[in-house]
């Protein structure tokens, strides 16, 4: 099969609307059972079952049994990345331009797969850049000298990204921003340290983050970023 052909199924795989949704679910970075997900999506127990045997032989999802019960995720980071980028073919809201304090919800901190998105996630980005903590190059990040120093105040180290096949940081185009985020491992550990350290809290049934008061305070010293 050419690479168009190839392209052609997988598009066609992904843009049909239910397993949209389905892909779309899974943004949250958690597993589901298929009943779940047929929940959120209103359709019937076959139909889930059959949209998901399609999304299982394409290498989208992958499934783990546990118990009495199968759980439905994303097969790879990848396919995160590609869900997140088409929202970006959505038509920006009007012409009204909102500032920052008018940007709420999942617009303003959101999970994107298993790292930060959102306005919150620009603010940080821009600020690494200006820095020069990090700097774009094709589609990754390249991490500095004076970046590796910084990390290891996250107790971040090369060593602990060095040895895994995964891109270290990737730019992941933010769909309610139109700008840049970082992905990869770097935005992997990074929404991990702030979750762990009680900067970010998630917002149950949501994608939704909280920035706490004590985030705000370490991403304004380590960062001078004002939330």
């Amino acid at each position: 099969m050419i690479d168009g052909e190839k392209f052609a199924e997988i598009a066609g795989l992904i843009c049909e609307p239910n397993r949209a949704k389905i892909l779309w679910n899974l943004l949250d970075g958690r597993a589901y059972t298929a009943s779940e997900l047929a929940i959120s999506i209103e359709i019937s127990p076959t139909s889930i079952s059959n949209h998901l045997s399609k999304l299982l032989e394409a290498r989208l999802v992958k499934v783990v049994t546990q118990g009495r019960h199968r759980y439905y995720s994303y097969d790879r980071p990848e396919v995160a990345y590609v869900v997140e980028s088409l929202a970006n073919l959505n038509q920006p809201d009007s012409f009204v331009k909102k500032n920052v304090h008018e940007i709420t919800g999942i617009k303003y901190c959101r999970t994107c797969y298993d790292h930060l998105a959102g306005k919150v996630s620009i603010q940080i980005t821009e600020a690494l850049e200006h820095n020069f903590l990090i700097k774009k190059s094709g589609k990754d990040f390249l991490i500095s000298e004076a970046g590796w120093e910084w990390l290891k105040k996250l107790n971040i180290t090369p060593d602990q990204l060095a040895s895994k096949r995964r891109p270290i940081a990737l730019q992941c185009l933010d769909w309610s921003e139109r700008k840049h985020h970082i992905a990869g491992q770097l935005g992997a550990f990074l929404l991990q340290k702030m979750l762990a350290e009680d900067w970010m809290r998630k917002v149950t049934f949501s994608r939704e983050l909280v920035v706490t008061s004590k985030g705000k305070k370490e991403l304004y010293q380590l960062l001078g970023v004002i939330l």
